[in-house]
């Protein structure tokens, strides 16, 4: 076999320029991205998604769908239905994708900053839209809606978080406030700082809520202790505990409903 390259280094010698026409012809589509092909797929398929949306609503496309097209502002040249379906495989549904920390879905291939930044964007505005359900009106005439909020902002997340709902002498909710996160299993609560926050709030009455990450929301007896130190210290105030409600997964538990308040 001869040692003479296939062409020639003199980039004015014709054999020069024909190698590189050869180059550019043979291996020019992979090593400048996607074919056109490729990229019109993937714009037909993004169109389609689209107008079956526009006409049928949420209820038209499947979650990984949804997810889809939530990701399309982070990845614009990409196939977001792989990744979609990697996240809904690795969290199980929508709302546990959206709620997962950051260092989570990193854990995931194909997160980066752009696709955390996007899901926790979802996730605000989904907990904000909830939360304008609720706030400024009365809560006991608006108790699904409370119940919806709750879920929202806290059946999903991983660690224990303990909020309060403050109302005024109307039982409007005037102040919707984490007190503390815990851990998996355990969240410090101090009655005293509840209470304190209601003089400054000149709340009337208050619901305690928090969140059980296990999904079961089966009191503990250290959650029921707490209940009645609250209670205990918000009587000698004159402040009403109407309830303290514990989100699980997929349903919430009342102590008021059942007989602990």
């Amino acid at each position: 076999m001869s040692d003479q390259p296939a062409f020639s280094f003199d980039e004015a010698s014709p054999r020069f320029m024909a190698g590189a026409a050869v180059r550019k012809r043979v291996v020019g589509p992979v090593a400048g991205g996607p074919s056109k092909g490729a990229e019109a797929h993937r714009h037909a398929h993004r169109d389609r998604l689209r107008a079956r949306f526009t006409q049928g609503g949420a209820d038209a496309v499947p979650d990984y769908e949804l997810l889809e097209m939530v990701l399309y502002r982070a990845l614009p040249r990409g196939d977001t239905k792989p990744l979609a379906k990697r996240l809904l495989q690795r969290f199980g549904d929508l709302n546990h994708v959206m709620a997962a920390p950051p260092a989570r879905l990193k854990e995931v291939e194909g997160v980066g900053d752009r696709v955390v930044f996007e899901l926790k964007l979802m996730e605000a505005v989904g907990h904000r839209m909830a939360r304008a359900q609720v706030i400024g009106k009365p809560i006991l005439a608006s108790w699904d809606a409370l119940l919806r909020y709750c879920q929202t902002a806290m059946a999903h997340r991983d660690l224990e978080q303990f909020r309060v709902l403050y109302l005024d002498r109307k039982n409007v909710l005037i102040a919707d406030e984490a007190q503390a996160d815990g851990t998996v299993d355990h969240v410090p609560v101090y009655p005293r700082e509840v209470v304190k926050r209601a003089l400054e709030l000149n709340a009337s009455a208050l619901i305690l809520v928090h969140n059980h990450p296990s999904g079961d929301p089966s009191p503990s007896q250290a959650d029921i202790e707490m209940t009645y130190a609250i209670r205990d210290a918000a009587q000698v105030l004159g402040l009403v505990i109407h309830d303290h409600l514990i989100i699980g997964k997929a349903r919430e538990l009342s102590f008021r409903s059942e007989g602990y308040l």
